[in-house]
Parts: structure tokens; sequence; C-alpha cells
């Protein structure tokens, strides 16, 4: 789903982008974390660079721990991007930082790092504990950026830019433009408690939180979160790998879930469970899909993540009648999908059924109005709540051999 329809003409160019560059698989560099992702988004093209520029990037943490470490991708660009200065500390309120926590960040022992088109890199470990639920700020300096820029363009959070680097700053004082995306940096990673996992949401608008609270860290995997954080489950880590407008089969809004699994997912530390929440988009294109198009995705997903080691939770398609492209032979469709959901033939770990969750009683082809973002697809924070408060924590404990 896509909150704003105006990105249709951007998309076209996007796909365009990242069919050219899909062919070259990412690369890590330095060597991966073996701790846990306490943080993650899905990496897209989003636009072009702009040199001297710095970002200053608020994330949620989920799981705490030791030894934070970043990740910085320029899976998108057409050449290598240097980052010159690199700090991460946590918000105290809008840009300024709490005193004493802003730390500069090494990789590989060096202050600065090049970055090659279609790789990622890993930070040295930031000493020091990062408490579950903390809003981390990186902020870092691009000095010659160019070409297309990697990122999360719906981030449902407030960054900061500037001009210069001022990254080691705690004040707010140079950091006053404001951004609702982030800019090259796709995970954070940490060292919790021994035997701790993550689960990692693949998804759409939905899972990225649009129509949920800006600033307020109300996307369903938040509140999933907060849960796990108090329940008595050795899954605490969540990484949001949610993209507006994403399709489980055909690139367009970002790589398709079948295209970004390994580099969205199963290339993230601690993994333990992967949930699917996609199909929706794939359905109200118009383009032909089939329910058993849809399925065939699904077993792909679940194959390729149990090769991995991985347990798969897929959840039910929820309603979207209302939406200007509803229309009956696309609920055949959704509703066809959600019964194999609803069935799973062993092909699934477990199932959550965000349908039922969502949908009115009175309709069932239609979201439950005190739950309806006000556009017939997308929760609001009630909807996105309630979608978290049903999953079944223990589905999340699975463990493969």
């Amino acid at each position: 789903m896509s909150g704003r329809p105006a990105r249709a003409g951007r998309l076209l160019a996007v796909t365009v982008a990242a069919a050219a560059l899909q062919s070259t698989p990412t690369q890590a560099l330095g060597s991966p974390p073996d701790g846990v992702v306490t943080w993650g988004t899905s990496a897209d093209h989003i636009g072009d660079a702009v040199a001297d520029r710095g970002y200053r990037m608020v994330v949620h943490t989920s799981v705490g721990g030791r030894d934070a470490r970043v990740r910085l991708s320029n899976a998108f660009g057409d050449r290598p991007v240097t980052f010159d200065s690199v700090y991460a500390g946590l918000q105290q309120e809008g840009a300024a930082l709490v005193p004493g926590s802003n730390r500069r960040l090494t990789f590989d022992g060096s202050s600065t790092v090049t970055v090659p088109a279609g790789s990622v890199v890993y930070s040295d470990p930031r000493p020091g504990r990062l408490p579950a639920g903390s809003n981390l700020v990186v902020s870092l300096h691009t000095p010659d950026a160019a070409g297309p820029v990697t990122g999360h363009w719906m981030a449902m959070q407030t960054s900061y830019v500037t001009r210069g680097d001022h990254t080691a700053e705690t004040a707010a004082t140079h950091w006053t433009g404001t951004v609702g995306s982030w800019f090259y940096l796709d995970a954070v990673s940490v060292h919790p408690a021994p035997g701790t996992g993550a689960v990692v949401a693949l998804g759409d608008s939905i899972t990225d939180g649009w129509h949920s609270t800006t600033d307020g860290n109300r996307r369903w995997p938040d509140y999933l979160a907060r849960r796990l954080v108090k329940a008595d489950s050795t899954v605490k880590g969540v990484a949001n790998e949610g993209i507006s407008g994403n399709k489980v089969l055909a690139d367009g809004a970002g790589e398709s879930a079948l295209n970004r699994l390994d580099r969205d997912v199963l290339s993230h530390p601690g993994v333990r469970t992967v949930f699917v929440f996609e199909g929706v988009n794939d359905i109200k294109a118009h383009t032909g899909v089939t329910a058993q198009d849809l399925i065939d995705g699904y077993r792909e997903i679940a194959d390729r993540a149990h090769d991995a080691g991985t347990c798969v939770v897929v959840s039910t398609v929820a309603p979207f009648k209302g939406w200007p492209e509803w229309d009956p032979a696309g609920e055949a469709v959704r509703q066809e999908a959600n019964a194999y959901i609803r069935g799973h033939s062993g092909d699934f770990d477990a199932v959550a059924d965000f349908d039922r969750v969502l949908r009115s009683p009175y309709d069932h082809e239609r979201m439950l109005p005190a739950l309806d973002g006000g556009d017939h697809i997308h929760p609001n924070d009630k909807g996105m709540q309630a979608m978290a408060d049903s999953v079944d924590l223990n589905s999340l404990e699975c463990a493969r051999s």
C-alpha cells in the first residue's frame, strides 16, 4: 500500500534503478555482528545524494544489550559513498542528545569508511549498554556523496539534516532541517542476554506504519516489541522491514519481498522467526495475480527462510473494501489466499490472522471503523495495537534444527 499515490511516477524510476542493480548481491564489509538485531528498516533508492550533507537519524530499539553496531547501506548506489564521521548517542529531545552519550563510531578501527556500490558496512561495537526501547540517534556526514541514495523513505519518524559536519555535537543548534526518511542507515544490533533471538516483520505500508502516529512508535511491530520486552520470551529483538507499496511477487515500491528477502531479513543477526504480512498490493494492482501466484510466493519465502534455519509465521491479508482499487474479483483472490494461509498445510510454522482482528463483524470485507486509519486499508494506532496484541508470542519461539 502506498500512503501517497502521487509517488507512482517516482516509483517507476525506482523500479528501473532497482532492476539494474538486482543482479549484483549486496556485499558486506567487515565481519557481520554475532549479536541480535534491535532495529532494522528496509533499503530502497530514495532520491539523489547531496554532498557535504549531515544526517541525524532517530531510531527506536527493541531488545537491549551491549556493544551496539550500526549497518550503513549503499545497496542502491551506483558509485562508492564515503562517511567521514559517524556518531551514535541517545536522544534527549528533538535533535539534542543526552550529554555524554554521543560517541564516535569506527569501522575496522578507522573513523572514515568508503562503501562500494551495492555494499553494506558494519561499524565496530559502541562500548556500553543500549537499553530496550531507547531512541538511538545516529549522526553521519557524507563529504562528496553523489548519485542514488540508499535509505528508507517513509520512516514515520522525524530526523534532522544539516550542511557540514556537526556529527560530534550534542546540541541541536546546527540541526535545524527536518526530514521524514532515514538515509544510509538500515540496521542496529546489540549483544543481549545469551539465548535471545529476534523476529523480522516482512511487509508493506501497514507494517511500515502508515497512518500510525509519527514519532510515537506505534507501528504494529513497535507494539509487538513492547509486548516481547515484558514477556517471558527468548525472542526480544524486532526489525521492521516494511516498505510502503511493497508486493510479494513484483518489484515496484522497493524490490519485491522475494527479491529483498536475503538482504532485508535473513542477513540480520539473531533472527529466529520471519513474520510475513504481504499480499494486498499484489491483489489490488489488478495485474492478473491469482491466489495460486501468491501461494507460490509465500511458499518460496517459507522454503528459503527454513533453509536459512529460521521459522516462518504468515498472516492473512487484511480487508480493504472502501479503498478505491477494491473490487469483487480482488476480494475473491484475497479470500482464497486467506483460506490457504489458515490451512497452511504444514508450509509454515504458525499463522497469524490479522484479517479476523481487523475486519468488521458486520461486513467481513471491510475494516472495523474503530480500527480504520481513515482510508479503509491502513489501521490507526488502535488497529496497530490490536494486531500486535493478537500475535501468539509462543509462535515466535519456534526453533528449527
